[in-house]
C-alpha cells in the first residue's frame, strides 16, 4: 500500500511497458504492454499460467521483472517499494488482521501513515458507511460472513485514498450467488470511488460482467485487449474465440481467396465468406471457421449455408441447443429460437444452418 493520499479519490492511469519476468528458463510474462485509462476497471483474463498474476504483482511491487517499466500517473515506480506506489491491495483471502476488529483493520494503513487519531476515525467510519458494514465496527473477522471480510479488505484498501486498486482473484473463495452479488458492489464501489482498478480473474463472466475492458491473456503474452464486445463478435484469434464464451471452431480448408472473398471446404461442403475476418488465409491450407452457437440460424429455402442432420435437441426455455452434423465425426451447436409457432426440429431431420457473415472468422488452423 501507499503513503500518498489522493483527496478526490480519482483514478490514475497506469503503463506497463516491455514488461518480462522470468522464473529460471520459465518465462512467465513476456513483453506484455498495457495502458489503462484513469478510473477504468482492466480485468486481467486468462487460464492457469498465463502471468495475470505476476503482472498484477509486478505493479504492486512484490515481484521484480526482468525487463520493462512501470508507470503510475506518469511517475516511473519500476523500482519503488511497494509502499511507495499509491496503490491498494486485496487478495484472495483478504489477508484481514484476526485479532483486529473491523475498524482496526481498515485504520490499520492510516496508522502506518502517522494520520491524526481525529481523521483515523472520520475516514474509518466513512469507510465502512461505504462498503455498507454500520453496526459490524466492533467485530472480528471470524464473525465475519465471506463477503462482509470481503469488504472489510476493500475497505482497508481504499482509506487510504489510492489512486489505484488492485484486485487478484478476490471472489475466489465465495460461494456464485455471493460471488455474483460482490461482482454488483464492486463494480458500483468502483463508480463511486472513481479509483482505477486492475483485476486478476480466470472467470470469464466475471470479467465480462464488471471490466470497461479485458485483456485476454496466454503463455505470458497479451492475445487481445478490449471490451467485452470487442472480445466476443471480434477475436483476433481462435484461441480468444474460443476462450471467451462459445464457439464452434470448424475445421476447414481453404479452396479459394481473393479480395473481399474466401470460400472455404467445411466437411465436403463449400461456404462462402465475404470479407473474411479477421485477416485472409492462403488458399490451399487448412483452417478454422469460428462461429457462435447463437449466431447460427435456420437457412430460408435457397439461403448458403451448411447442410446437416440434427443428432440432439434440447429444449432451453426462449431457446433450443441443437447438435448439428455436418459430416462424419463433424458435429457444431446451434441455438435457435423456441417457442409454439417455430418448428421443431427433431433428430435425424436434415437441417441448413446459415451465418450471417460479420459474424464469421476464419483462422489459421
Amino acid at each position: 500500500m501507499s503513503s500518498g493520499t489522493n483527496s478526490q479519490g480519482s483514478g490514475a492511469e497506469v503503463r506497463v511497458e516491455g514488461l518480462i519476468k522470468t522464473y529460471g528458463a520459465f518465462r512467465a510474462v513476456d513483453d506484455v504492454s498495457l495502458t489503462t485509462r484513469p478510473g477504468e476497471f482492466l480485468a486481467l483474463l486468462g487460464p492457469s499460467g498465463s502471468g495475470k498474476t505476476t503482472v498484477l504483482m509486478s505493479i504492486a511491487g512484490f515481484e521484480t521483472p526482468e525487463y520493462g517499466e512501470i508507470h503510475i500517473g506518469g511517475v516511473q515506480v519500476t523500482d519503488l517499494a511497494p509502499n511507495r506506489r499509491d496503490i491498494g491491495i486485496v487478495f484472495q483471502n483478504y489477508a484481514l488482521f484476526p485479532h483486529m476488529t473491523v475498524r482496526e483493520n481498515i485504520a490499520f494503513p492510516l496508522r502506518r501513515r502517522k494520520v491524526g487519531r481525529a481523521e483515523i476515525a472520520e475516514r474509518v467510519e466513512a469507510a465502512i458507511r461505504l462498503v455498507r458494514l454500520d453496526g459490524h465496527g466492533d467485530k472480528l473477522p471470524a464473525a465475519l460472513s465471506g463477503g462482509q471480510q470481503q469488504r472489510v479488505a476493500i475497505a482497508r484498501a481504499t482509506v487510504f485514498r489510492p489512486t489505484v486498486l488492485l484486485m487478484d482473484e478476490p471472489l475466489g473463495a465465495l460461494d456464485r450467488r455471493l460471488r455474483e452479488d460482490m461482482q454488483f458492489e464492486i463494480k458500483e464501489f468502483q463508480r463511486r470511488l472513481g479509483v482505477t482498478i486492475i483485476y486478476v480473474t480466470h472467470d470469464q463472466e466475471e470479467a465480462v460482467m464488471m471490466a470497461d475492458r479485458i485483456a485476454v491473456m496466454r503463455s505470458g503474452r497479451i492475445e487481445q485487449i478490449g471490451s467485452a464486445e470487442d472480445l466476443y463478435d471480434r477475436p483476433v484469434n481462435a484461441f480468444v474465440a474460443d476462450f471467451i464464451g462459445q464457439t464452434n471452431l470448424i475445421p476447414a480448408r481453404v479452396a479459394d481467396v481473393s479480395a473481399d472473398l474466401a470460400v472455404v471446404e467445411i466437411a465436403g461442403q463449400r461456404l462462402a465468406i465475404p470479407r473474411p475476418q479477421p485477416a485472409s488465409v492462403p488458399a490451399g491450407t487448412a483452417a478454422q471457421v469460428a462461429i457462435r452457437p447463437e449466431r447460427f440460424e435456420i437457412a430460408a429455402a435457397g439461403m448458403p449455408g451448411l447442410d446437416g442432420i440434427v443428432r440432439e435437441s434440447l429444449y432451453a426455455g426462449g431457446t433450443r441447443l441443437l447438435v448439428v452434423e455436418l459430416g462424419p465425426g463433424l458435429q457444431v451447436k446451434a441455438r435457435v429460437p423456441a417457442g409454439v409457432d417455430v418448428p421443431h426440429q427433431d433428430p435425424g431431420s436434415p437441417i441448413r444452418l446459415a451465418c450471417r457473415p460479420d459474424y464469421i472468422r476464419l483462422y489459421p488452423a
